[in-house]
This record gives structure tokens, C-alpha cells and sequence, in this order.
């Protein structure tokens, strides 16, 4: 299975670029993980909302790009309003999408605004984490840290509990 992380932004922290790093590196004995950081665009101080919107389009564009490059793919978008998962849900639905022939699974964490409402109408699934908002790089590490617990709960290994 190839597992494609699309983000805007660039993690920019040591410390969240060793978890992501150790975590991908897990990663490597059950998939082929590609991360693709896309640019993130610069809001202005004070910026209204026609502002905002336009950064949105801007940055869900660069998404809608790699998408259409990748092809085929059952993509996952991050969106706060999405459905809520377990952990075993996760893993059981990577089960099922890999049973289905479909050989990638494309993850998208938007930047700070999050993605445009086309792009979440495009996706297979919409995937939240919690009610609350996180920082998209901290988002970047815990996505990372499901989707290997995913992989071991399919592998019938410890690290669950």
C-alpha cells in the first residue's frame, strides 16, 4: 500500500520533524509513505474574510494539483467536522480500502485555515480527530502515529493497548 501525506506548511520544529521522522520510519516495514509539503500562503496581519477565502483557494488549489498527479487514490481529508474514528475504525478502514484494490491512500492536512469546501466535497472521507483545532504540524505528527497504530492493529501487534 502506498500511503501519500499531502500538507501545507512545513514542519519547522526540530522536535516535530524527529517524531515525524521516527514515525515514517516505522512506517517503512508496512507501506510506502511519501509526505509532500505544499507551500503555505502568507495571510496578512488583519486580514478579512474575503482575504482568508482567497488563501484557502489558493493553498486547496496546490492540493487539487498533487491530487490530479497522483491519480487513482482514496483520498482522506482532515476536517474538523468530519466523521470521528477510533483507532481500530482507522485501521479497519485502511483494511477495507486496501481489500477494495485501491493501491493508495491520500491523507490532506490543510494549512491554518484548513481546505476549501470543494476540495472536502472531493474526497472519499472526512476524517476528524477531535472537535477541537490543532496546529496542522502537530496534526501532521499524530496523523502519522495512527496510521502506524492502524498497521499494527492489522498486523495483529502489540502497541494498541
Amino acid at each position: 500500500m502506498n500511503i501519500e501525506i499531502l500538507c501545507t506548511g512545513k514542519l519547522k520544529e526540530k522536535y516535530w520533524q524527529e517524531a515525524a521522522g521516527e514515525y515514517s520510519k516505522r512506517l517503512s516495514r508496512f507501506c510506502r509513505l511519501t509526505v509532500t509539503e505544499l507551500p503555505e500562503c502568507r495571510l496578512p496581519d488583519k486580514a478579512g474574510p474575503a482575504e482568508e477565502q482567497a488563501v484557502i483557494e489558493s493553498e486547496s488549489r496546490a492540493v487539487q494539483k498533487r491530487l490530479e498527479a497522483l491519480g487513482q487514490s482514496y483520498v482522506i481529508a482532515l476536517d474538523v467536522k468530519g466523521k470521528m474514528l477510533s483507532s481500530p475504525q482507522l485501521a479497519e478502514k485502511i483494511s477495507e480500502i486496501s481489500l477494495a484494490g485501491k493501491s493508495r491512500i491520500v491523507f490532506i492536512i490543510g494549512g491554518s485555515l484548513g481546505l476549501s469546501q470543494e476540495l472536502l466535497q472531493q474526497a472519499d472521507l472526512r476524517l476528524s480527530f477531535s472537535p477541537m483545532t490543532f496546529p496542522h504540524q502537530m496534526m501532521r505528527v499524530v496523523l502519522l502515529e495512527q496510521i502506524y497504530r492502524a498497521y499494527k492493529i492489522n498486523a495483529n501487534e502489540s502497541y494498541h493497548k
